[in-house]
């Protein structure tokens, strides 16, 4: 799989996420299983434009349409260094299409561990409910 023309590291990672984004960079996390750890952390930095879900799943890397870097150059007022597209399987019924652009893109292979009180957030437990409990029957 290639990104930008950039080969990633063998493995399998069919899960994505979102780990980070503020104005200097876009963190996304992959791996094939997300609860426990990931194997991949793709940076996007100093991103200008973002347009990709929170979570996604079999992401297929593609260069970006005449189109689509013709309306991002419009939109930003210059043809931006780098333009990432992809189609990705969001949860919906047809796979969402993704566009990234930013001035770089950082690929950083490693087994990175996931706090566990980062799984235990991810549904609330009976003394995070705001209220008495619900009926059960």
């Amino acid at each position: 799989m290639e990104i930008a023309g950039r080969r990633l590291p063998e493995g399998s990672r069919w899960d994505w996420e979102v780990l980070g984004w503020d104005a200097g960079r876009l963190r996304l996390a992959a791996g094939y299983d997300l609860a426990y750890h990931h194997g991949l952390e793709v940076d996007f930095v100093t991103p200008a434009r973002v347009s990709c879900p929170p979570a996604f799943q079999d992401p297929v890397f593609r260069a970006p349409t005449a189109d689509e870097t013709a309306c991002l150059a419009r939109t930003l007022g210059e043809t931006p260094r780098l333009v990432v597209a992809f189609e990705a399987d969001a949860g919906g019924p047809e796979p969402v299409s993704c566009l990234v652009a930013a001035e770089r893109l950082d690929i950083r292979p490693g087994l990175v561990p996931r706090p566990a009180h980062a799984r235990a957030q991810a549904s609330p437990a009976v003394c995070d409910w705001p209220g008495p409990p619900l009926p059960t029957d």
